[in-house]
């Protein structure tokens, strides 16, 4: 395994970064040495060290931003909101954990105390990936390090460079550095983490088929705590609404932002046979409007890149795909630049495919699929292996009652994009969307498992049935110390 990795700009071809393969091995013997000082500091005195964090993340934004836009090829103005992710992590995971993993104390003066604490797992291994390098894995990282976790963090082989500058800015908070390490590597150095003896948790965000890979490694360990945050082959279903545009608009916002390289992007819209014909033209037509330029372009951009010309040849392989077995062409997503991965949003109607493959296209290219009634939208819906998010547009309050209802889905909403989730809510999914280890909010439950204990302060105890007589020689004993 070569020692060295390189990063490159996606918008330009340039070497952005430079660095060395981890030692999985030094990291975890480091973080394992780390974790007993880590922990036995207050709540309140890591909740501390995280608030400082949050400070350097402000004091850093802009440059933090640009290193973002850089690395992955997004706009400046998104990278921009993914910093501000960052930061808002703090206070909200500081919520989270005081809520769900608070302390609780029953008195009762017979029978002492009883009461109900958190501890840490230990060593928790993050791997991160390249779509939001920084608010993905830092989604794990700082409620792993409230609750009392060390943390061995692999960013994506993609974006190292800011998986780096994320760790550094925890060290200016003042966290030890072996409190949380950042290792470089790729697959390798992965499996690495994941198959280390000494880690004590996994948390993960990436693909199904990674996630996949990981929940059978563990499988025969259940000592560790795993945490799989994956994809989705996601639907929006549209019911009649007068509000065309605006429905557009969401169905785009679902679609292309971050060129559609969001876990929660919009892959499918499944759209009655009476409002193909009008959502069509207004949908087709805003989006032929979106911006595609480099991350620092004047106008910023709607999208930037996908990450890599391989991730961008893969896509236009699976739209040929779609199109050789009976999709059409609504509106072509096209390579703009043959040695650079820029493409733009495409729209191809796959009705007429039969076994419409089930699989998450990461990129910007939606597929349209047309039913003829809502019982017939909502199984088409359900038509996945996935069940990460979903949306309705239209309809009326029973139509998204029976919706919310009877998706398949960990995010179900109405009239709004299937991206773009609070932080102050759990983030999850089911099927190959997640093991039921819900992220955001929620993930103050998978940084610390509780401990039930009953307590007095001085033994007092006493058996009151099936006990025999003393015996003589008993009772002489117990008199002679009386």
């Amino acid at each position: 395994m070569a020692d060295k990795m390189i990063s490159t700009e996606p918008a330009t071809g340039n070497e952005i970064w430079r660095g060395k393969v981890g030692n999985v091995d030094e990291a975890i013997e480091r973080a394992q040495a780390a974790k007993a000082g880590w922990a036995n500091e207050s709540p309140a005195r890591r909740m501390e060290f995280m608030r400082r964090f949050a400070n350097q993340v402000l004091k850093h934004a802009e440059p933090f931003a640009e290193l973002i836009a850089r690395e992955t090829g997004k706009p400046l103005w998104e990278a921009r909101t993914e910093v501000d992710a960052v930061k808002n992590k703090v206070e909200i995971s500081i919520s989270a954990y005081l809520e769900r993993t608070g302390q609780k104390k029953l008195d009762s003066a017979l029978q002492g105390t009883a009461g109900l604490r958190h501890k840490p797992h230990g060593v928790m291994a993050v791997l991160g990936p390249y779509n939001f390098p920084a608010h993905l894995p830092n989604g794990h990282i700082v409620p792993a390090l409230i609750a009392g976790n060390t943390v061995v963090f692999k960013p994506s082989e993609k974006t190292p460079a800011v998986g780096e500058f994320l760790t550094k800015l925890f060290h200016e908070a003042e966290i030890p550095e072996d409190v949380i390490q950042c290792v470089h590597g790729g697959a390798n150095v992965g499996k690495a983490l994941v198959g280390h003896p000494d880690i004590n948790g996994l948390l993960f965000t990436g693909s199904a088929q990674a996630g996949i890979a990981i929940n059978k490694k563990l499988a025969t360990d259940p000592g560790k705590i795993v945490a799989l945050e994956m994809g989705g082959n996601n639907p929006i279903v549209l019911l009649d609404t007068p509000k065309l545009e605006d429905a557009a608009t969401t169905i785009i916002q679902s679609a292309f932002t971050t060129a559609g390289q969001r876990c929660t992007a919009a892959r499918r819209l499944i759209v009655l046979d009476e409002m193909y014909h009008e959502i069509v033209p207004v949908l087709v037509g805003l989006t032929k409007r979106l911006i595609v330029d480099e991350p620092f372009a004047d106008p910023q951009p709607f999208m930037g890149t996908v990450i890599d010309n391989v991730a961008a040849d893969q896509l236009v392989e699976s739209r040929e795909a779609l199109l050789e077995n009976g999709g059409q062409d609504v509106l072509a997503m096209k390579r703009l630049k043959d040695d650079l991965p820029f493409l733009s949003p495409g729209i191809i109607d796959t009705t007429k495919i039969k076994d419409r493959p089930d699989v998450e296209l990461f990129g910007p290219l939606l597929q349209i699929i047309r039913v003829k009634d809502y019982d017939a939208a909502i199984a088409e819906a359900n038509n996945t292996r996935y069940g990460l998010s979903a949306s309705l547009i239209g309809g009326k309050p029973e139509d998204f009652e029976r919706f919310w209802t009877e998706i398949r889905a960990g995010i179900v909403n109405w009239n709004r994009p299937t991206n773009g989730a609070s932080s102050a809510a759990p983030f999850g999914g089911i099927g190959l969307s997640g093991n039921h280890r819900p992220a955001a909010y929620y993930a103050a439950d998978y940084c610390a498992y509780p401990v039930a204990s009953t307590e007095v302060d001085q033994p007092r105890a006493t058996i009151g049935v099936g006990l025999a007589e003393p015996s003589k020689q008993t009772r002489k004993t117990k008199d002679k110390h009386t």
